[in-house]
């Protein structure tokens, strides 16, 4: 049987924990929260829609969908003020003509968190972890802290995510490993009823054949469609903007190399590259930087020397991603374009980067497993003559005294 393992997150948003590789997926102090301040901020989408109607995304490693989510928040959200800044109840829009145009290509390798993406709970006010069935330090540290909530997520954007989902999976009412998960006491607490309820009248509607099932239906329908606020806000939003969401369960690097389109964003979420190196290689940054338009950013969380290294030999200009919140670099950005970086990588940066530390991880086909590139590297470490990372950083601390 499928298990997975959430958690609260300290934002009342849901995190997961892996362990087979003993780590978290979300950090801890907010799932929502990391979302925003790692990928949606320092995109600067305030600025791009200034100039463009239309944007194309690419998540890699959606996992439970926050990247994409927080961004189709943060726009609708925006959306919403531009028009209340005009006077104009959105309510009151009544056009065939689209807003805009937006496409995102979200690509993870296990089906049941793309499916799970939006009954996860976004807000959760007061929460207990002390009844998971796995232990993490990270974790552990929060079973007595308040919730502290930085961004507001809008219920409909799950609902404009299920939707979509059930197009481009219309098979999911029948995965009976999905269906049980949805179904478990045991996860009930980290799923949203609301949009559990909705599921099952699409489910029941489309599926089941007795009259009684056909009735409790018929009143879903009622309720969700004309009485829901939230379900109005969702079709409202499909109404105005233009929404194409291609979800493929899949490799990244063999989705990828089959995909013809080039991309304003990309969003690259991995694991780690100790966990996950197939994501991390020099020759899958080339493939990016391919599929990247020449005013696009990449963006991801790692600092690590050799993510940084392995980007700039695949063509990008390399920069840091600084946060005003946290008042600290916490990711790195790519781009064709130098002046585009607002945050350029230090002397300490760069000398790290030529150390053993920002040796990069190889896949030249791109096909290799996990365990064969983490070989391939540890060999290419041990031969090196380059100065280890220990040495430097006291060296470097020497010089700067």
């Amino acid at each position: 049987m499928y298990e997975f393992y959430p958690y609260f997150t300290n934002d009342g948003s849901v995190g997961l924990y892996s362990p087979a590789d003993d780590d978290i997926y979300h950090s801890t102090y907010g799932a929502l929260s990391e979302a925003y301040e790692k990928f949606v901020l320092p995109a600067n989408f305030d600025e791009y829609f200034k100039t463009h109607n239309e944007i194309k995304i690419l998540d890699i490693c959606y996992g439970i969908g926050y990247n994409s989510k927080s961004f189709l928040n943060y726009f609708l959200q925006n959306f919403e003020k531009k028009i209340k800044a005009l006077n104009i109840s959105i309510d009151e829009i009544d056009t065939d003509n689209k807003f805009s145009k937006i496409f995102i290509k979200a690509i993870d390798i296990d089906k049941n968190l793309i499916y799970l993406s939006p009954f996860i709970k976004m807000d959760k006010k007061i929460f207990f972890n002390n009844k998971i069935n796995f232990s993490h330090e990270k974790i552990s540290r929060l079973l007595k802290k308040d919730t502290k909530r930085k961004y507001k997520f809008e219920k409909y954007i799950n609902i404009i995510l299920l939707k979509k989902i059930i197009k481009s999976f219309p098979e999911i009412f029948d995965d009976i490993e999905f269906n049980n998960l949805l179904k478990s006491k045991k996860y009930k607490p980290y799923f949203d009823k609301n949009i559990c309820r909705i599921y099952e009248f699409y489910k029941n509607s489309g599926y089941y054949k007795t009259l009684k099932s056909r009735f409790r239906a018929y009143l879903h329908n009622i309720y969700y469609r004309y009485i829901s606020r939230s379900y109005k806000k969702a079709l409202k939003a499909l109404k105005l903007h233009d929404f194409n969401f291609e979800l493929e369960i899949n490799d990244a690097r063999k989705a990828i190399k089959e995909d013809y389109n080039t991309y304003n964003y990309i969003f690259l979420d991995a694991f780690t590259p100790a966990k996950c190196p197939c994501l991390w290689t020099v020759d899958f940054f080339k493939l990016l930087h391919k599929h990247l338009e020449e005013d696009g950013l990449l963006l991801t969380y790692s600092n690590s020397a050799s993510v940084r290294n392995a980007m700039i030999q695949a063509g990008f200009w390399t920069g840091k991603i600084y946060s005003k919140e946290l008042d600290k670099f916490i990711g790195t950005i790519g781009t064709k374009k130098l002046e585009l970086i607002k945050h350029g990588l230090s002397e300490y940066d760069l000398g790290l980067i030529n150390t053993k530390a920002g040796i990069v991880y190889r896949d030249k086909n791109l096909s290799l497993d996990n365990e064969s590139i983490i070989k391939v590297h540890e060999k290419e470490v041990s031969e090196s003559n380059l100065l280890s990372s220990s040495k430097f950083i006291k060296l470097f601390r020497k010089q700067t005294k």
